[in-house]
């Protein structure tokens, strides 16, 4: 029968499954096939929203730029092949997983790495909450009536994937593996189909938002000149999300299977491949079928119910139109695969975020609980504090896509800029020492590919900082010192208390006394148990005290330990105010005045109930004194537990022997069989 303890796991064992060896974490490693969805699932999904992304700001002047979209698609491919063979190199550099934090702390410095791990860990948070609401938008266009619990369905996925990723990576990688590879094949279907139509039947294709105007904003009527370059690069800015999640293979070399840097950078090639082929498709369906999205519905003149109903997304107006309507079964197979891998592309910062926190953490600019391995052999700390912040992030902007993705992309270019440049100083420091011709052809080549990606995403992080500032950007600009700060904060923490803790002469030398204190509340078996166990430790001086706070009690008290012949002299200290810590504090402080190079050992009796209510009924006087007593130089605190029968038999290794109390009160081990605690 499953004890009471078993029974509380129960909750924990239904959403995690069973604990995970630690010498089994080689056979978490994983394979390319469950890495591409694990770690490539934000690049590939955001064709569902980068296209649309360009859309909404060309369409902020009506119709007449549109033409500018196939020409900022072709510059956000050539950006995204460019980073893709940056990072390649980055990932045979640096395998242990730092990614772009580890090589800008060993090129650049301590200021650098910090910079670009607050960027990264507020765009790892950014993703979970854009790629969650993108998810929920595309569930919302196939049923539209779902709208007024947008934000609770949001809340709810990060909290399924927070809970998945829990389970484990291997775990996680084969639930997200098929929703990814069916969203690819899907849009790949999507995309032949749509061209085929146009170029080769009479039907073509046409979006249900063909036929519609849009009103242009009155700021950008009429765009020109500055205004209109300028007008270009926020569009282009907006497009450059389809390059999110690429750095998240060089975080997570270390979750592959081995040879860890082949696999990691093939990985890298097929996901930068597929996203290009897949964004710029998406674009040209869009284009061809003259999809019309809009910031506020209402621009769209024809919209009808613009007020109440929301605009479907540009891949389910392509879908519609390629598969012959919003009844089809092709339609609900692209919106449901579309869903599902936005929701799962957030996995990208499930995996990103726990292994970048661990990496921090063992450097000491994090928490140490970040580099804890939980029962599934994941960074499950890391894991809850980013489906936490993700949360907060959803319900503070009501799941609106519009509203987040103003913060979006500004940390992880950031981190682009940084590391592309530090691989360029990385391959220069190489070169120095290398005198192979081959390997410096091959290091020379390797630099000329990260000064161009450090060059382009240079330019990139100034236009997006520039266009995005004012439209909510300058929180993530804000967020980033203060992430700074906070890391500076905890690592000159760690290394304040790493000096205080060198071993020095003094911490070698023996105490010129010891002075033990028991403390005594009345004459029952916790304090005789505390009063033997003072005696054994042999201190050079014994003091029994107790605090008189009813002079009635410290009577019977007196008479109890005399008639008991108690072989330790009681001493009473007064309390006028009836208080019991602040007595025992001034007693103690007064001995290491008296003799500074003295310990004092104060040995506190404490009951051990086995149920939480029955701490209710006990006072917590023990939990002040050690609270109070700690803080004490020269003070030594010793618990001295006396488990009462409630709480026999309720620690997890309980194997039917002895229970604790049973020797001292005499029972056999026939006894103890018999007994109903034993």
């Amino acid at each position: 029968m499953p004890s009471l303890s078993d029974l509380g796991q129960l909750p924990k064992r239904l959403v995690l499954g069973r604990a995970v060896r630690s010498d089994r974490l080689g056979e978490s490693l994983l394979p390319k096939r469950y890495a591409l969805p694990i770690f490539a699932s934000d690049p590939l999904s955001s064709v569902a929203y980068a296209t649309q992304e360009i859309l909404i700001v060309l369409t902020l002047a009506g119709t007449a730029f549109l033409y500018l979209a196939p020409w900022l698609a072709v510059a956000v491919v050539l950006l995204l092949i460019t980073v893709v063979l940056s990072y390649r190199q980055v990932v045979h550099a640096y395998p242990s997983g730092g990614g772009d934090y580890e090589v800008a702390m060993k090129n650049h410095g301590q200021f650098a790495a910090l910079v670009v791990a607050s960027a990264l860990l507020v765009d790892y948070v950014m993703t979970v909450a854009v790629s969650v609401s993108a998810g929920t938008d595309n569930i919302i266009s196939a049923f539209p009536s779902l709208n007024e619990y947008r934000v609770p369905i949001a809340v709810g996925l990060v909290a399924l994937l927070a809970a998945a990723n829990l389970r484990g990576v291997r775990e996680s990688g084969k639930a997200f593996a098929v929703p990814t590879y069916l969203f690819i094949s899907g849009i790949a279907v999507l995309i032949v189909t749509g061209l085929i139509r146009y170029f080769f039947t009479d039907a073509g294709i046409v979006s249900e938002t063909a036929q519609y105007t849009v009103t242009p904003e009155p700021a950008y009527e009429s765009v020109a000149g500055l205004a209109l370059l300028f007008f270009a690069l926020r569009a282009f800015a907006s497009g450059c999300t389809a390059l999110t999640g690429v750095e998240a293979i060089a975080n997570g070399v270390p979750a592959f299977k081995p040879p860890k840097s082949r696999n990691a950078a093939t990985t890298l090639a097929l996901m930068g491949g597929v996203a290009a082929a897949m964004f710029a498709g998406v674009t040209a369906l869009a284009l061809l079928a003259d999809v019309k999205y809009v910031e506020h519905p209402c621009d769209l003149n024809g919209f009808a119910n613009c007020e109440t109903e929301p605009q479907r997304t540009v891949i389910a107006q392509l879908a519609a139109a390629v598969f012959g309507g919003d009844a089809s079964v092709g339609f609900f197979f692209i919106q449901a695969a579309t869903a599902l891998v936005l929701v799962l592309a957030a996995n990208t910062a499930f995996n990103g975020f726990p292994l970048l926190g661990s990496v921090l953490a063992q450097d000491r600019f994090m928490p140490r609980q970040l580099h804890t391995r939980g029962d599934k052999l994941v960074f499950s700390n890391g894991i809850l504090l980013l489906a936490g912040f993700a949360m907060l992030l959803i319900v503070a902007f009501d799941a609106d896509v519009s509203q987040l993705i103003q913060l979006y992309i500004i940390g992880v270019f950031t981190s682009f800029t940084i590391g592309q440049w530090g691989m360029v100083r990385h391959w220069n420091r190489e070169m120095r020492s290398e005198q192979d011709a081959v390997a410096r052809r091959r290091m020379r080549r390797s630099q000329i590919i990260n000064t161009i990606g450090g060059s382009l995403t240079t330019v990139v992080l100034v236009i997006i900082v520039l266009t995005k500032f004012t439209h909510g950007a300058w929180l993530v600009l804000v967020a980033m010192p203060i992430l700074f700060v906070l890391m500076r904060g905890i690592n000159r923490h760690y290394s304040h208390v790493s000096e205080q803790l060198v071993p020095d002469t003094d911490s070698r030398l023996l105490p010129s006394k010891v002075h033990a204190v028991v403390l005594v509340s009345k004459v029952h078996k916790p304090t005789l148990r505390a009063l033997a166990f003072a005696r054994a430790t042999r201190p050079d001086e014994l003091t029994a005290l107790t605090v008189n706070v009813d002079d009635a009690d410290t009577r019977a008290l007196q008479a109890d330990w005399e008639r008991y012949d108690i072989p330790v002299s009681l001493t009473v200290v007064e309390s006028p105010y009836r208080e019991i810590t602040r007595p025992v504090v001034d007693f103690v402080k007064g001995i290491r005045r008296d003799s500074p190079r003295e310990l004092v050992v104060v040995f506190v009796p404490q009951y051990v109930v086995g149920h939480w209510w029955e701490n209710v009924l006990h006072n917590q006087s023990a939990l002040r004194l050690r609270a109070r007593l700690q803080f004490q130089p020269g003070v030594m605190i010793t618990t001295v537990p006396w488990q009462l029968e409630s709480s026999v038999g309720r620690d997890d290794d309980a194997n039917g022997g002895p229970a604790p109390g049973d020797l001292r009160r005499g029972l056999t081990d026939d006894q103890v069989d018999a007994s109903p605690y034993g």
